[in-house]
């Protein structure tokens, strides 16, 4: 500002234009590389306090040009823009897109909240690439919101962030037979994806896994037990991950930085680190890596050990639900943990509890239902569009007695 009163009487910059003349009028003697960090994005904090994640710019060229050659992205391309910014999907549609000199669509916030809206964003500006988290898609399916071969200029569906439950996906699939569906996976520690899986053919069955699959060029995917050796294939051990996308650490954090991002077992060189994801994983007999679930998300109860994300798959392959998500929260006595489940029923669908635990009977041992439940006409969702567990978890804490009595009378 020339002058403080442009602002009006009321503000007092703490810097204007005049204080520049006491600057030197010389370049600044620093250089800037590739190594720099580029920004800082926070976790969601589901699993505690949300963490200054630092991404070097290096770390999203690496990803971006796999991404833009791999998937074959060109100046013809008009791709979606539905993360926010503070979300790390966001780097692969921004950039990404203007790396090949294609089109970003910006798809509006109130349109990304209602699925028939989403379905006439892609038609109106004939996508041909859609990248969002999965619960977008599911919520499209769920409201059969896409047509027998929709979307004529779609080329390809991407997701990562969260699990694409099986039904869905087939959904998806099976009325779009000419497009390519693709599963990336990365926690935002490793820099949008660090591994991709594109789905070769539809499933059969809506209780069949999709795997993330293997390594995106540069990175490296490491299932290993406690000993950080690696575990026979088809057992589960917990996940690390390696390579080019790692982020230096969590801003101003050393302690949290140092336990997350540990020496490389097989290495001696101090810079050469993994991150341990906090997943868990198998290797599948087709040489492919499979996520299991969250090692936080591993309950006991009743003296069992049960990973949540099981009984969300089968809840998901039941039909009878658009949207679902299982809890646990701590209790008094024999069981240690109450397993909670909050649903969404479908828009055809008249769900009772009862007939959820009988149809779920069939899939999944006793010590594996949920004993409360509650339903939702929209599970919470955070900033990024994936479910608010946390909230949930409060949720059923807080509100215990009612939860119960939706149970008991449903």
């Amino acid at each position: 500002m020339d002058d403080e009163a442009d602002l009006g009487g009321s503000v007092r910059p703490e810097f204007s234009r005049r204080d520049l003349n006491n600057y030197s009028r010389s370049f600044v003697d620093a250089g800037n590389t590739s190594e720099d960090a580029a920004h800082i994005l926070f976790t969601s904090g589901s699993t505690g306090t949300p963490k200054g994640v630092v991404i070097t710019h290096a770390n999203v060229i690496h990803f971006v040009e796999w991404a833009v050659k791999y998937f074959g992205i060109d100046a013809s391309d008009r791709n979606s823009g539905h993360p926010p910014l503070h979300f790390d999907l966001s780097q692969f549609d921004i950039f990404g897109t203007f790396a090949a000199g294609a089109q970003l669509h910006l798809v509006p916030g109130d349109v990304g909240l209602m699925p028939n809206q989403v379905a006439g964003f892609i038609r109106r500006s004939e996508l041909t690439q859609w990248f969002s988290v999965p619960s977008v898609l599911n919520y499209m399916a769920k409201f059969d919101a896409v047509k027998a071969n929709d979307f004529p200029c779609l080329k390809r569906v991407l997701w990562c962030g969260e699990v694409f439950p099986t039904p869905a996906l087939m959904y998806w699939m099976q009325r779009l037979p000419s497009v390519t569906f693709t599963n990336l996976y990365g926690p935002t520690e490793t820099t949008i994806a660090s591994s991709y899986h594109t789905v070769s053919w539809c499933p059969a069955d809506p209780c069949e896994s999709v795997p993330i699959g293997t390594p995106c060029d540069g990175e490296q995917l490491l299932v290993l037990d406690e000993q950080l050796k690696p575990v026979p294939p088809g057992e589960t051990g917990d996940l690390y991950i390696g390579g080019v996308g790692l982020s230096p650490g969590y801003w101003r954090d050393q302690e949290k930085t140092a336990a997350a991002f540990i020496q490389h077992p097989e290495s001696t060189e101090p810079s050469h680190r993994i991150y341990k994801s906090g997943d868990l994983a198998k290797v599948g007999a087709d040489g492919l890596v499979y996520y299991v679930g969250r090692a936080d998300s591993q309950v006991k109860s009743r003296g069992y050990r049960i990973e949540l994300g099981e009984i969300e798959a089968a809840l998901n392959a039941l039909g009878d639900l658009k949207e679902c998500a299982v809890v646990a929260i701590p209790s008094e006595g024999f069981e240690g943990t109450t397993l909670c489940c909050a649903y969404v029923s479908a828009a055809d669908a008249n769900v009772h509890t009862r007939l959820l635990l009988s149809q779920l009977r069939k899939h999944l041992p006793s010590y594996m239902l949920p004993s409360r439940w509650a339903p939702f006409t929209q599970l919470p969702k955070n900033s990024s569009g994936k479910i608010d567990r946390p909230q949930l978890r409060r949720m059923f804490e807080q509100d215990g007695t009612q939860t119960s009595r939706t149970a008991q009378t449903a």
